[in-house]
């Protein structure tokens, strides 16, 4: 997997000005995610402009991080840019397993106290910016940091407690699937995922899925016969050395470029 690493505000401002350029899909003002994530959107979609949080939960690790990399995957396939801040053990190549382009993924993992203005930076030219949320942000810089998606037509996804989102998803509900009394092999995970919002999307919903799912996320039926389920167990934001090559099919490859201090 081909890598770069870009330093410094100058270089920053170099990767965001490509990713600046002229939408080829035409600036679709809804960008896609799974069908299966559709229904806790009141967009069906990524409304540019709006801001979508996803909250870490209890656990931290109880697949908030699958859920987001969850809902970059059909953006990004449809030739969207992305990017990541703040997530220092970010799996590549977890996130290359859901489908997400690595050419156009831009992973900032250690913003340091400019946080807010590397996440501004990023507003300005890609597509959608995910970042987790700092203890000590304050109310005002994120109201000034959502104003700006809204301005720029990016979609901000802020990971952590984000208090005034558009929409807030979070998994609420959780259970791995497979292992007997002391022996077997993870199989499956169920999770169930709540979405409660502003407006449209004020009306609370959930929805029941496979997170992740041999490459796509996936709908259960309320009785999902075993066979059936799929055998993907990693996080997403699983370090890539734990991930072995074979797991990260070829079309799947490509440059990866990291933001921040060498």
């Amino acid at each position: 997997m081909a890598g770069r690493m870009v330093v410094g505000s100058a270089a920053l401002a170099g990767l965001v000005r490509p990713a600046s350029a002229p939408d080829p899909a035409g600036g679709h003002r809804v960008l896609p995610v799974a069908p299966e994530l559709t229904g806790l959107l009141p967009n069906r979609g990524l409304r540019r402009g709006s801001t979508i949080a996803v909250t870490a939960g209890r656990p931290r690790r109880s697949g908030g991080t699958s859920l987001v990399l969850a809902l970059l995957a059909e953006a990004s396939r449809a030739g969207s840019w992305c990017a990541v801040v703040g997530v220092p053990t970010f799996g590549a190549g977890a996130a290359a397993e859901l489908g997400i382009a690595l050419d156009r993924l831009a992973l900032v993992p250690c913003p340091g106290p400019e946080w807010a203005t590397v996440v501004a930076a990023l507003i300005d030219g890609v597509d959608v910016v995910v970042t987790a949320v700092p203890a000590e942000v304050s109310a005002s810089v994120a109201n000034r940091l959502a104003a700006r998606a809204r301005q720029r037509g990016s979609v901000l996804v802020p990971y952590g407690r984000w208090d005034g989102a558009d929409v807030t998803l979070q998994v609420v509900r959780g259970a791995w699937e497979g292992l007997g009394p002391g022996r077997g092999r993870l199989r499956r995970r169920e999770v169930t995922v709540s979405a409660r919002g502003r407006g449209a999307a004020a009306r609370p919903k959930e929805v029941t899925v496979w997170l992740p799912g041999d490459g796509l996320t996936r709908v259960i039926p309320r009785s999902a016969p075993a066979s059936t389920a799929p055998a993907s167990t990693r996080s997403a934001f699983t370090p890539p050395a734990s991930i072995g090559p074979a797991s990260i099919g070829p079309s799947r490859r490509g440059p990866l470029t990291l933001v921040g201090p060498r």
